[in-house]
């Protein structure tokens, strides 16, 4: 079944005279993502050359993508926005409420009970406003995307950081706040700043035990966290048409974790092989026809210097597999080198767990690569050491694996097949022992390791890497084995090694599925009824923020002084915090109990300048909005990095913060803030973030003349009487400042359309 057809013909039968008319306004050669941008403008043809990292734009997505924890906010607030139906093609997914426990059967019936409430009001709101549901055990977001939505020289944006693995079929793909989507669904105008453009020629092909997976890791330790931060990542050389369509969203998927807008690949053969194996020939006929728009002109990728703000070089048959971690995406170790690495640090040899899946790698190839190198454990008599967890991306993917053998094989090294959801990646795994908060070491082809996110123990060590290499790394036990170099013993004690991987890029007899568990919206839903408990635990209807009084803040208090990497997991926790994504009120109380206080190194544990005594920082925000004090969070470098939950913006918002005032934002994350109505600053010189004390009351001066551009002081009154002052900047825009004033954007879309 193809989806929007006609939005896909429509998209490309106007996007060669935009594109022709971007080129001409312009007047040089076009990069791909500049194609797609400006082929989505609001005003429709390019009036303007738009200046890269300055200008806000408004755009025209094509999609809306919605998964289960974040589409309820979204569409809690999308039913105050005033409107009948969603105006774009959009979905949901019910993808990160399954918690990995037993195994998936089990895990995705009890899944249904106890979210019962949240999937019954998930389906009913996509049935009333339009919106296409895909249930629970259907499959994760992404995956679910890239094999049914998306399609080259398209723009979505999607309710989760993740969103832009569709890059791997040539979309711009954005991940947002819920907000952010309810803007395109009630038919506004997007805004983005107009991204800076990184270009990655990749020459060579890889070989081996090199994969996809270790393009972008090696990428993320070159670039860190934050270097793609404000810009776009194209791919291009023969290196990067070499690739699948599926590495090349693994590659696009992982870029959310050097904090890229997004990240995307030219059309190419392995793009066409993929829209035909998922039942697409329609679309990719389509491309064809106008393929020389759907890739960076020809000059650009033959010159990139000269267009690209960003040019990093990669010969994919001299990379090496590698090992990311503990703690952080970017710290990328080859496997050569892991053995003295981890001696160095002490980290634990002994890997407990090998995980493969999620959204990140669990493409046919992915699993059959992984598969080759555990059926060898079978052949040449070996024990797995570690734990074994496969998660499949979606129910196409599972279905065809099973009926291929796959889990077979899976089973027969003792791994467990999770539902096919997010699970451990983001949180949702029972670990057994988890609790003892015992060092050790797990390994994963997922995206992310932030410390305590899979399991919850702060001393779990994770590390990210091929699902083959997981594979390899979980038979062998040991976190410093290289399948390369080193051999193993097998059960009869003679020392063998493993083959280099082998598997197929897609199905020989095709993909197929029973039930891919996609419900298709009522064609008119003004009779449906959605119903909210007030007494509900799970689901609270959204009382409007209040308004800007026109007022200077002052006599703020510091909540609390973040120290360090501060992101959207330390603000607003997951796991067993997902359950509550859908009442505002009951996941406040998560509000950065992760994150360290950098007066006493603690978590969850500042000073209340109420009572003088050290509390819970949701416990002390609540006792600040009760006295009618303001409050103020100061933070450090690519502050709210990591997911794109929104909730991490509305729990401050609603338990009384007024600012975020930090030394660097990453980018979804300043977005969500201001369009919750919160003031979101920077230090002017980042060396100010050491005046800031415990006891400090705080003055922001310069909001009644707040304007774009425009500097902000900061007064900081010392317990000793004694000031500071110092100038602070923003990136506020004139809509923005109208969010601002009117307490949220969503204020304001409700007062224009009513």
């Amino acid at each position: 079944m193809v989806f929007d057809l006609d939005l896909i013909k429509k998209v490309y039968e106007l996007m060669p005279a935009r594109v022709d008319k971007a080129r001409e306004v312009v007047g040089r050669p076009l990069t791909l993502a500049e194609k797609i941008l400006y082929a989505h403008l609001d005003e429709k043809v390019a009036s303007q050359a738009y200046e890269r990292g300055k200008s806000y734009v408004d755009f025209r997505p094509d999609r809306v993508a919605m998964q289960d924890a974040t589409a309820q906010m979204a569409l809690l607030q999308f039913m105050q926005a005033g409107k009948a139906k969603v105006a774009v093609p959009s979905t949901v997914h019910a993808d990160h409420l399954i918690q990995a426990k037993v195994g998936a059967n089990s895990d995705l019936s009890t899944a249904k009970v106890t979210n019962k409430e949240v999937y019954d009001f998930l389906a009913s709101v996509s049935n009333k406003y339009g919106i296409g549901f895909w249930k629970p055990g259907a499959g994760i977001i992404h995956q679910v995307v890239i094999e049914n939505y998306a399609f080259p020289g398209g723009m979505m944006i999607g309710t989760d950081s993740h969103t832009v693995n569709a890059g791997g079929l040539g979309m711009v793909a954005v991940g947002v706040g819920g907000a952010d989507a309810v803007d395109v669904m009630a038919d506004m105008a997007w805004e983005l700043k107009f991204p800076k453009l990184i270009g990655i020629k990749l020459t060579g092909k890889l070989s081996g035990w090199v994969s996809a997976k270790d393009v972008i890791l090696k990428v993320a330790g070159l670039l860190t966290v934050k270097g793609g931060t404000g810009a776009i990542v194209e791919y291009f050389g023969e290196g990067a048409q070499s690739l699948s369509a599926t590495g090349k969203g693994t590659i696009c998927n992982m870029g959310a974790e050097i904090g890229a807008t997004t990240s995307t690949f030219g059309y190419d053969d392995s793009m066409k092989r993929y829209l035909d194996a998922t039942g697409r020939s329609e679309v990719s006929a389509l491309a064809d026809g106008i393929a020389e728009y759907l890739t960076g002109d020809a000059e650009v990728y033959a010159n990139p210097e000269k267009y690209f703000d960003e040019v990093v070089e990669i010969n994919l048959s001299e990379l090496v597999p590698h090992l990311n971690g503990p703690f952080t995406p970017d710290r990328a170790t080859p496997i050569s080198k892991m053995k003295e690495e981890a001696k160095k640090n002490d980290w634990p040899l002994d890997v407990e767990v090998g995980l493969i899946g999620s959204c990140t790698n669990s493409s046919y190839e992915d699993i059959s690569r992984a598969a080759s190198i555990a059926k060898q454990a079978e052949l040449k008599n070996l024990k797995v050491k570690a734990e074994f967890k496969v998660t499949p991306g979606s129910e196409q993917v599972r279905y065809t694996i099973e009926r291929d053998g796959f889990i077979k094989i899976f089973n027969s090294i003792g791994g467990e097949v999770f539902a096919n959801a997010c699970g451990p990646c983001i949180g949702q795994w029972d670990r057994k022992g988890a609790e003892k908060e015992d060092k050790n070491s797990i390994v994963h082809s997922f995206n992310r390791n932030f410390a305590k996110r899979a399991d919850g123990n702060p001393n779990t060590f994770a590390f990210v890497a091929s699902p083959e290499m997981v594979t390899a790394l979980a038979i062998a036990g040991r976190l410093d084995f290289n399948p390369i170099t080193d051999k193993l013993i097998d059960a009869n004690g003679k020392e063998v090694m493993l083959d280099p991987p082998t598997g197929d890029e897609l199905p020989k007899n095709g993909f197929a599925v029973e039930d891919a568990g996609y419900q298709a919206p009522a064609t008119d839903g003004s009779d449906v009824v959605i119903n909210v408990n007030p007494e509900s635990k799970r689901l609270q209807i959204l009382t409007p923020f209040v308004a800007w009084d026109g007022k200077d803040y002052l006599g703020m208090r510091l909540l609390i002084k973040a120290h360090g990497k501060c992101t959207t997991d330390h603000i607003s926790m997951a796991g067993p915090w997902l359950k509550y994504r859908g009442h505002l009120d009951n996941i406040s109380n998560n509000m950065l109990i992760g994150g360290v206080n950098s007066f006493n190194q603690k978590t969850n544990h500042i000073k209340n300048h109420i009572t003088g005594e050290y509390g819970e920082v949701p416990a002390t925000a609540r006792a600040y909005k009760a006295s009618g004090i303001g409050t103020i969070v100061v933070g450090d470098e690519n502050y709210g990095e990591g997911s794109s939950r929104e909730h991490a913006a509305m729990e401050p918002r609603h338990l009384g913060v007024k600012v975020v005032l930090v030394r660097s934002f990453a980018r979804i994350h300043e977005t969500n803030l201001k369009k919750q109505g919160m003031l979101g600053i920077t230090f002017a010189n980042p060396a100010d973030y050491d005046k800031v004390q415990e006891d400090d009351m705080f003055d922001i001066i310069g909001l009644t003349d707040f304007a774009p551009s425009k500097q902000l002081t900061v007064v900081l009154t010392h317990a000793d009487g004694s000031k500071d002052e110092f100038k602070v900047n923003h990136t506020y825009n004139e809509n923005q400042i109208d969010w601002f004033k009117n307490g949220s954007a969503l204020n304001l879309i409700r007062k224009q359309n009513a």
